[in-house]
């Protein structure tokens, strides 16, 4: 499974990217408001830092304008997906985009006949989003599940990622099902290595070895 980073951090972007822990970057108008920076100049930054998939959203609502924008950020560098929403419109502009030889991510997937859609425009991912729908008490695990199944019985080649990761666990429950991709913040995936009988079992280690007077260099 690729881990992709859903920051606009540059910094945070390099410190995990040095770990060999960056498959390619996610990023929304959210995040990049965030950052305070301009979203040209600090995509192509995050473009030049890392050479897997740099998703860059869209801000129009209607496909010719989707179109137009997904095309000036196609040309920040050769490694933009260009992300464009779970609309009608957005689908139009995914098939005109990918039909030109673009990356397309499809955004704020909520449904496995969104992610069937996307699939039939020719998206080169699918990003459902799983926070925002166990807030509504539904199950986003299930949805990846759910689309991974339709996929695969078809053959689609979109892949799948899994978004809005709130928690260590939606990375190892996504890997189980079998998503293509997770898309997490920088905390969640420096998460994933915690655990309390590790802490547990290295103080215990420590203080055996001062006691022992252990020493190695």
């Amino acid at each position: 499974m690729k881990f992709f980073v859903d920051t606009a951090d540059v910094d945070a972007i390099r410190e995990l990217h040095e770990l060999g822990m960056v498959d390619g970057v996610t990023t929304n108008p959210s995040l990049i408001a965030k950052s305070g920076r301009d979203i040209l100049e600090v995509t192509k930054e995050i473009c030049e830092l890392v050479p897997g998939p740099v998703s860059a959203e869209v801000v129009a609502l209607e496909a010719d304008a989707m179109i137009e924008e997904g095309r000036k950020l196609a040309k920040i560098a050769p490694n933009i997906a260009v992300k464009v929403p779970l609309t009608w419109d957005g689908l139009k502009a995914c098939k005109v985009l990918s039909e030109e030889g673009n990356m397309v991510n499809v955004t704020l997937c909520f449904s496995a006949n969104q992610a069937l859609l996307a699939a039939k425009a020719g998206a080169t991912f699918i990003s459902p989003f799983i926070g925002r729908l166990d807030d509504l008490n539904l199950d986003g695990l299930q949805l990846i599940a759910d689309i991974r199944a339709i996929y695969d019985n078809f053959g689609y080649e979109t892949q799948v990622l899994a978004a809005s990761i709130r928690t260590a666990n939606h990375m190892s429950e996504c890997a189980k099902i079998g998503a293509d991709v997770c898309t997490a913040p920088p905390a969640v995936i420096k998460a994933m290595a915690n655990h309390v009988l590790t802490d547990k079992g290295l103080a215990a280690f420590v203080a055996d070895a001062e006691k022992a007077g252990i020493k190695i260099v």
